[in-house]
Formats: structure tokens, C-alpha cells, sequence
């Protein structure tokens, strides 16, 4: 039985942007908008570390008290941490049932914005 609200609704807008679940599109395209973004990034970080990579202490300290070397890096941790709980997330829930798949999305979610905020840490602790 359709509700009040739905009765004026087309069939198009009832069913618009919602999966099965009710989330599929958000999250195709929170994970389609942090991919692109390390696009950018991550060539960006390559290009900052590498220059830095086999130097002395000192000079890394130094690289990395300037802000956009140590921005490219906290924006690289923090986007890539995103994109793997939310690409972790999706492979999961297509591939495990159950309990399996509650704990498995709870241990990668906590392991992804764990090692963004190890990374982010480690950071500040240099350039700071």
C-alpha cells in the first residue's frame, strides 16, 4: 500500500538515486570523487616525497614545515584513508553476509582512518 506522499510521486522519482539498499549511488560516487581526487594527489605526493626521499633529517624537517608540501601529504593520507574504507566497504558488503560482514566493514573502516591518522600524525609530529 502506498503512503499519502508516494501516491503523487512517478514511478522515475520514487526510484531515483536508490539502489537496494538506499545508499549504492552515494557511495559509487563518494568513492568515484575520491578517486579522482588521488588523481591529483597522488602524482602531487610523489613529486613532494620524492624530493625529500634519502635526505637528511634536518632537510626533511625543513620541506616539511613549509605548508604545501606537508598539505599534499595530511590532504593525500586523509583522501586515500576515505577511499579505502568506502572501497573496502562496497567490495565487503558485495562478497560476505551476516556478521562477517559487519565485522569485516568495522575492522577495515577502523584500519583505513587508523593508518590516515597514523600518517597524519607522523606528520604533524615532523613538521611541527
Amino acid at each position: 500500500m502506498k503512503s499519502a506522499a508516494q501516491t503523487f510521486l512517478t514511478d522515475r522519482k520514487r526510484v531515483a538515486y536508490y539502489g537496494s539498499a538506499k545508499t549504492g549511488t552515494a557511495q559509487h560516487w563518494q568513492v568515484t570523487i575520491s578517486s579522482v581526487a588521488l588523481v591529483v594527489l597522488i602524482p602531487l605526493f610523489i613529486f613532494t616525497f620524492g624530493a625529500v626521499l634519502g635526505a637528511p633529517w634536518e632537510e626533511v624537517v625543513a620541506y616539511y614545515s613549509r605548508p604545501f608540501p606537508a598539505l599534499v601529504a595530511v590532504l593525500t593520507f586523509v583522501v586515500s584513508g576515505f577511499h579505502l574504507a568506502r572501497g573496502t566497504q562496497v567490495l565487503i558488503e558485495d562478497y560476505s553476509r551476516g556478521m562477517t560482514r559487519k565485522a569485516l566493514i568495522i575492522a577495515t573502516t577502523c584500519l583505513s582512518y587508523g593508518l590516515a591518522l597514523a600518517g597524519v600524525y607522523a606528520l604533524a609530529r615532523l613538521a611541527l
